[in-house]
């Protein structure tokens, strides 16, 4: 159990590093916030994708923010605009907006 979670996170982890998506501001759920460490779990909302699979939803990436004021207006379950960039192997979020 605990090898196929390492293996889908490293998967969902290679395939958010060789897009785009970093670069664009992307939007999605928020699925869990850590005020403690600064970091906000949010569930990708694919656009325009035929066959997406399940209502669209991508995987679901942990960033850490760049500013833990940023997740002050924000809970589970609200859908977000934000923009992300990599910054040594991890999701620094630059933007984050309640939609």
């Amino acid at each position: 159990m605990a090898t196929t979670k390492f293996i889908l996170a490293g998967a969902a982890a290679i395939s958010m590093l060789a897009s785009s998506a970093f670069a664009d501001d992307m939007t999605g759920m928020v699925t869990r916030i850590d005020r403690l460490s600064s970091t906000i779990s949010i569930q990708q909302t694919q656009k325009g994708t035929v066959g997406g699979g399940a209502g669209g939803a991508g995987a679901v990436q942990q960033y850490k923010a760049k500013d833990a004021a940023m997740l002050d207006s924000v809970h589970a379950g609200d859908r977000v605009t934000y923009s992300a960039t990599d910054s040594n192997g991890t999701g620094t979020l630059t933007k984050l907006q309640k939609r």
